[in-house]
């Protein structure tokens, strides 16, 4: 079975840490890049085309709201906002 591509974003390293370690115990994800701002993650997951994306909401300059309403619809993956 394929692995999940998942996008995690996060501006607090420990909050990454967190998710990286949780994931880690998970078979199905493969974490393809991380993230630490609204813009990168927005050029992440149009360059990758992840079918995850586990995203923080409070962030500086672009939020996790706006990530969301940036990415193609035609592209638009699952979004889990953490």
């Amino acid at each position: 079975m394929q692995k999940l591509k998942a996008i995690i974003v996060d501006d607090e390293p420990l909050a990454l840490d967190f998710l990286r370690a949780c994931l880690a115990e998970s078979n199905d994800i493969e974490i393809v890049e991380e993230c630490r701002n609204g813009r990168d993650a927005v050029a992440a997951a149009n360059k990758l085309r992840p079918e995850l994306i586990f995203l923080d909401i409070q962030m500086p300059g672009i939020n996790g709201f706006e990530v969301v309403k940036a990415l193609q619809a035609d592209l638009m993956p699952m979004v889990i906002f953490v």
